[in-house]
């Protein structure tokens, strides 16, 4: 069955253009004329991906973002007049995927649509991986570790930090270069090799305090990979 993708938009001229648009490509959408109304949709419809406007009556994008982010790793574009710096690392703090600023050519948002359903699919691929004694279930959104009494120790990722973990245990034994890593994982299309080097950090600390010291493995000046061989 096509994307369901949730228009979250109050100006009903704008989103009827994008609705227009993303169904000549294929898509199922619905449209959310307010926030409350697009956290009620996206909790009864479970949709793809959320188009969401910064700022809506009842609940505004930023609160939409973050009752969103509790529940659920649905991605989500924010699509709105706020041009700041400070306005696109906010929504890429609380959780968007990416961040497109209006006046917008709706072309572009559909391609950028298409590459973030692209980039998220595995993420919210259902199944559980399994990597040594991690498992990561990708539908609950949890990780645990199985001890040697087959007592479960569970860990608190963040979305970011758990996007990195599934994509390395899919090939645990692979050297994914920063780049890579960057395609796949983290929010917004210009994020530094740095800025992965400080979520892997992030990552490695929590498996660390769970007794699984060294995952990720670095290589320096290559990239990471989740173990060695």
């Amino acid at each position: 069955m096509n994307a369901l993708i949730l228009i979250a938009e109050d100006d009903s001229e704008i989103a009827d253009i994008i609705r227009a648009y993303l169904e000549r490509e294929g898509f199922r959408t619905v449209h959310a004329p307010d926030g409350r109304i697009a956290v009620d949709l996206h909790h009864a419809l479970k949709p793809d991906l959320i188009l969401l406007d910064a700022s809506m009556p009842r609940m505004d994008g930023w609160e939409v973002l973050s009752a969103v982010r509790r529940s659920s790793t649905t991605p989500v574009i924010m699509v709105t007049a706020l041009d700041q710096d400070i306005d696109k690392v906010q929504a890429l703090r609380i959780g968007a995927d990416d961040y497109v600023v209006k006046p917008f050519n709706v072309v572009e948002v559909v391609a950028r649509t298409k590459a973030v359903l692209r980039r998220t699919a595995g993420g919210r691929a259902g199944g559980v991986l399994r990597a040594g004694p991690l498992e990561i279930d990708q539908e609950a959104h949890e990780v645990r570790k199985i001890e040697a009494d087959d007592s479960v120790t569970r860990l608190a990722l963040t979305l970011t930090e758990f996007r990195l973990l599934v994509h390395l245990a899919k090939n645990p034994h692979r050297v994914f270069s920063r780049g890579e890593l960057v395609d796949a994982c983290l929010p917004g299309g210009d994020a530094l090799d740095r800025t992965v080097d400080s979520h892997v950090s992030k990552l490695r600390r929590k498996l660390a305090q769970a007794g699984l010291a060294d995952m990720p493995d670095g290589i320096r000046g290559v990239g990471y990979r989740l173990m060695p061989s």
